[in-house]
């Protein structure tokens, strides 16, 4: 069976304010070329969608379910949007659980979705390690920053980059954030308990050559997470 690559593909890379057409085209023909090489899943996330939706219902003092739903809803939509900008006109909708997912794996190699069931405390990163725990693939973190940093490199401009770190390690960094709904870290505190638990090899990254790269098996700027 071919090997299967989950895709956590940010938000904030899709939609940061407007559609990132540049990026989303670059990302379409890395995928399209290896996508008889791969079972490939690319979970969506929320972007600017998300958080906007999020912040209204904050600031309207609803609670933090309905927050949450409403990110889920605009991972789902970002999810359709990729399938017709990939070509796809997804048969049975876009996939709310797993067994859909797999339907559709099973018909081509390539699926695009968003959040599956509503969980506590969840984004598209965890829903995307749970996908790979579930069909015993590696993860891809594909985010607005190159990696892992030892602080926000959005704030600090000596912050650094960490090429590799263990699972335990990582989560011990994720778990000093308190979650919330539309959040924006490199990977969530759920992501991590799963990747750690399950040690599923992760990799976190943020332009399309490099995942090119990692796909074609060559050196790439990013973060390995590991044993």
């Amino acid at each position: 069976m071919k090997k299967t690559i989950v895709i956590s593909l940010g938000g904030s890379l899709i939609i940061p304010d407007d559609v990132n057409f540049r990026y989303l085209n670059e990302f379409k023909k890395v995928i399209m070329k290896n996508s008889k090489r791969f079972r490939i899943v690319v979970v969506c996330g929320g972007g600017s969608i998300a958080r906007k939706y999020i912040k209204a219902i904050e600031m309207n003092r609803g609670n933090v379910y309905h927050q949450s739903l409403s990110g889920i809803a605009a991972t789902r939509m970002n999810a359709r949007f990729l399938s017709y900008f990939f070509g796809f006109d997804p048969e049975w909708g876009i996939p709310k659980d797993m067994e859909t997912l797999e339907k559709y794996l099973k018909k081509r190699n390539l699926v695009f979705c968003g959040g599956l069931e509503y969980k506590p405390e969840q984004t598209s990163d965890s829903t995307a390690a749970t996908i790979a725990k579930a069909l015993n693939g590696e993860f891809v973190n594909l985010t607005d920053v190159n990696g892992l940093y030892d602080k926000d490199p959005k704030k600090y401009s000596d912050a650094k980059l960490i090429k590799k770190i263990s699972w335990k390690g990582f989560d011990k960094m994720a778990q000093k954030i308190g979650f919330k709904p539309g959040q924006h870290f490199v990977l969530d505190q759920g992501a991590s308990k799963i990747i750690m638990k399950h040690r599923i090899k992760t990799f976190i990254m943020r332009d399309v050559k490099d995942l090119e790269n990692f796909l074609e098996g060559k050196s790439f700027v990013g973060t390995t997470i590991e044993n």
